[in-house]
């Protein structure tokens, strides 16, 4: 069987298949082609040694903002977000989700001017306001916030959004996430909630074990006001039974959504998050979050196994946004793989509050494929010595010619 790339000689972590173990990875054709021990080598087009590294599906972060048009004063969309291809592959990163930067009246605009730009695999959530996140008062203007709009240009992008988005509500009733879920309905879709600010009239455990539905996700678990341990420490009862109703905890840490304060405990009871994400923007990618592969460290040092954080990155994420065609190494899937570095050493990490933890491991993204391509290669490990290239016009370009001096 012939192949384009065959990664050879990692540590593959595939959870969906329950593969965890030295495999090699065959790609032909943009599609993952076999997964086996001692493939040969023959076979291959091109062979690129990962021994000693992990290869796991490609990461998939369901909570960043990618809108990037100008914004306004407080905006988050615009002013706070990045454009994915800057911040995507470099971190094992395939896909990713935006989550509510735009909603009905600007999506078409933010998939004009980014989604169908980027090449990173580029999803969204719908943001209940018309006007998405270009300004926190938009946000709270009740007559934006319109359901059947809302799920009519969900409807007509489903090749893109994976559901309905509300956040930054500062109002002590559930009119934004009463309205998200009625265009979910109308949608038939799921909703993402970022509670964002905490009311007495809306408590979050009635979000959890109430509003929200089955597959239905919250955001920003771990953030510090979430009500998490009964006086003994243990993890309250609402959470447990969210998470046995089907209700989607995920971490999306943020610039101001992760508190060490409550994820250690959590993680140390056995209480993983759902997904591992991000919240990527601006105010966050240069401290505390910073990115992907820095956030799953956080939960390795926290005690979670390296199998379940990749668990948490991959095949949950995937399955979680309604796309289970993707976050695996199954024959003929799609070969988005990341493969990662898990380095020992001593490495401090910041929640968003300036908490500290300090820990032995950290993961480095060594080498990243999207549809069977690299796009990312920190240790040119795909490259081959200089030497060994015998074209002689190695180092020309099209249309270039060797002109040699007459005494050569």
């Amino acid at each position: 069987m012939k192949c384009d790339i065959l990664l050879k000689g990692g540590h593959v972590l595939d959870p969906k298949n329950e593969v965890d173990g030295k495999c090699d990875v065959a790609i032909d054709k943009g599609l993952i082609a076999s997964v086996a021990p001692n493939l040969p080598i023959e076979s291959a087009r091109k062979i690129i040694d990962v021994s000693g590294l992990y290869v796991t599906p490609g990461l998939i972060d369901i909570h960043m903002h990618a809108y990037a048009t100008p914004g306004h004063r407080n905006a988050w969309a615009g002013d706070n977000s990045i454009l994915p291809d800057g911040f995507s592959f470099r971190t094992g990163v395939t896909t990713m989700v935006d989550t509510g930067s735009a909603g009905w009246r600007n999506l078409d605009d933010f998939r004009n001017r980014v989604i169908d730009r980027c090449q990173t695999r580029l999803f969204a959530f719908v943001n209940i306001c018309g006007l998405g996140m270009t300004d926190i008062a938009h946000e709270q203007n009740l007559y934006d916030l319109d359901p059947r709009l809302t799920a009519e240009i969900a409807k007509d992008n489903e090749d893109i959004v994976v559901g309905i988005k509300t956040a930054h509500y500062y109002g002590p009733d559930w009119t934004s996430v009463d309205r998200c879920l009625e265009a979910a309905e109308f949608a038939e879709t799921r909703v993402m909630i970022d509670f964002g600010f905490f009311k007495k009239e809306r408590p979050y455990y009635q979000l959890l074990t109430e509003k929200l539905r089955k597959g239905d996700i919250s955001t920003h678990v771990f953030r510090g006001p979430t009500p998490w341990f009964d006086s003994q420490g243990r993890v309250l009862p609402y959470l447990h039974d969210a998470r046995s109703k089907g209700v989607i905890l995920d971490v999306g840490h943020g610039a101001g959504s992760f508190c060490f304060r409550n994820a250690v405990p959590a993680i140390e009871q056995g209480f993983y998050p759902d997904s591992i994400s991000t919240d990527l923007h601006v105010l966050c990618m240069n401290q505390g979050m910073l990115d992907m592969t820095t956030t799953m460290s956080k939960f390795l040092v926290m005690g979670m196994p390296i199998s379940e954080v990749v668990r948490c990155s991959t095949v949950n994420p995937a399955l979680e946004i309604g796309h289970p065609e993707l976050g695996h190494l199954s024959v003929g899937a799609v070969a988005d793989v990341a493969v990662l570095n898990l380095m020992q050493g001593s490495f401090g990490y910041a929640d968003s509050f300036g908490g500290r933890i300090v820990g032995t491991k950290r993961l480095l993204c060594e080498l990243t494929l999207k549809d069977g391509r690299l796009a990312w290669d920190w240790n040119a490990r795909a490259a081959i010595g200089y030497r060994d290239i015998a074209d002689k016009n190695y180092g020309t370009r099209d249309g270039e010619y060797l002109v040699m001096p007459p005494d050569a």
